[in-house]
């Protein structure tokens, strides 16, 4: 059984919370915030719309909306990204439902191989075209979970608390999708 755990250590997360206390009193402290996230907020965004300069302006908005909201966060031992990832996600969704874009689905060959093993799908050459295909047929809350487990590398802990679940749900989900994902490469296989 994995254990809740996090890419911070305790003590990292106990030192971002000061960070966090000092910028819910004085913004100029946000600013360590905003070093420490940007780069990994912006690649969360770019590999789902292609684009840096609308990746670049959904970053902002969502530091923007951090920033401005940054007194009603609350720290519950849980790292500062899982709150921004979120604001992220809302603001890509916002985007998403004004225009109509297409949703980027970035996959790199280790990570094929981590879903192929975790599916428990075979891993010839055709079922990873199938694989590919399967992924952009899922809706996108599941492609999102699938994303954060398999593309993004995060545990179910902190799955859970990018998406406001219990850890034990982020687990069902993510076997249910990787349930559907077999049944509909076994259906075309």
């Amino acid at each position: 059984m994995e254990t809740a755990s996090y890419h911070k250590s305790p003590v990292q997360i106990e030192s971002e919370a000061d960070i966090i206390l000092a910028a819910q009193k004085d913004l100029i402290h946000f600013e360590l915030l905003y070093n420490a996230y940007f780069e990994r907020i912006f690649r969360f965004i770019y590999q789902r719309l292609q684009s840096k300069t609308e990746a670049a302006d959904l970053c902002s908005q969502v530091f923007m909306k951090a920033m401005l909201n940054i007194k009603k966060y609350k720290t519950k031992g849980i790292p500062f990204s899982a709150w921004l990832i979120r604001i992220a996600i809302n603001e890509m969704n916002n985007a998403f439902s004004k225009q109509t874009k297409d949703r980027t689905i970035q996959i790199e060959s280790i990570q094929i191989e981590s879903l192929i093993q975790e599916s428990g799908i075979e891993g010839e050459d055709d079922k990873k075209a199938l694989l590919t295909k399967a992924l952009t047929q899922l809706a996108d809350d599941d492609l999102l979970i699938i994303e954060l487990r398999f593309f993004e590398n995060n545990s179910f802990k902190e799955i859970a608390d990018i998406l406001n679940i219990t850890e034990n749900n982020a687990k069902v989900k993510t076997y249910r999708i990787l349930d559907k994902i077999k049944q509909m490469i076994v259906k075309h296989s």
